[in-house]
């Protein structure tokens, strides 16, 4: 029977505590990252919104537009509408690390033109990930308070499901590290940064890809724990 067992405290809360921890440094070194080279202006001048325009235009990027969007960090490239958004710290800021960010969301349309299969494969995923880290708890939560093989099956379901999730944050990080070595050789390639400029700008997006290496070893260790917890549970 399953009875509560995972509901209170076991050994195993300790890999959700880890992934946790890990998440929190990735968070903290990428804001403290950014707030750093936010602070250095670049020689050019342009802002990260100029930048994105150039990038546009000299990448061919047929239909992309440039908006800005509200908030801090929220940057990103919407391929199915294909815009390019910028948050508030990026758009009007003509910092190295402004140029960077806006430079990696320019590194996703450009995958998009080219047909990048992990972006593809990760567009694909994004309603199957929704779906399974939304419904995978209730289904393993269900399952503990039915003491038969139902309930072994749907926890089961359960981890199957947030296993969708972990996959879509694993596909996630070649996307990711791809958009940033564009970013890179775009920036160096039209010349928006110098020499020393792109050392930082270097800094700002690794420092941007570790919150998702993090992320992705938080949802393994959740998954181990689920794993460990229920996984050769049988319906005794």
């Amino acid at each position: 029977m399953f009875g509560m067992y995972g509901l209170y405290w076991d050994p195993t809360y300790i890999l959700v505590i880890i992934g946790a921890v890990i998440c929190m440094i990735a968070s903290s070194h990428v804001n403290r990252t950014y707030r750093i080279y936010q602070q250095v202006r670049s020689n050019s001048g342009l802002t990260g919104a100029q930048t994105a325009e150039r990038i546009v235009r000299a990448y061919g990027l047929n239909g992309v537009t440039v908006r800005h969007v509200s908030g801090n960090l929220t940057d990103h490239y919407n391929p199915s509408d294909k815009t390019l958004n910028l948050s508030d710290a990026v758009y009007a800021s003509a910092s190295v690390a402004a140029i960077a960010v806006a430079a990696h969301e320019c590194g996703h349309a450009i995958q998009h033109q080219k047909g990048y299969v992990p972006l593809r494969m990760r567009g694909a995923l994004v309603p199957v990930a929704n779906f399974g880290s939304t419904i995978a708890w209730p289904m393993i939560l269900i399952g503990l308070f039915i003491n038969s093989r139902s309930g072994m099956l749907l926890i089961q379901a359960g981890i199957l499901c947030f296993s969708l999730a972990v996959l879509f944050q694993l596909v996630t990080l070649p996307v990711e590290f791809d958009a940033s070595r564009r970013a890179l050789h775009v920036i160096e390639d039209l010349g928006i940064v110098g020499h020393e400029e792109m050392k930082l700008s270097r800094k700002v997006l690794v420092a941007a890809a570790l919150t998702y290496v993090a992320g992705a070893a938080s949802a393994i260790l959740q998954l181990l724990r689920l794993i460990l917890l229920f996984g050769g549970r049988d319906d005794d």
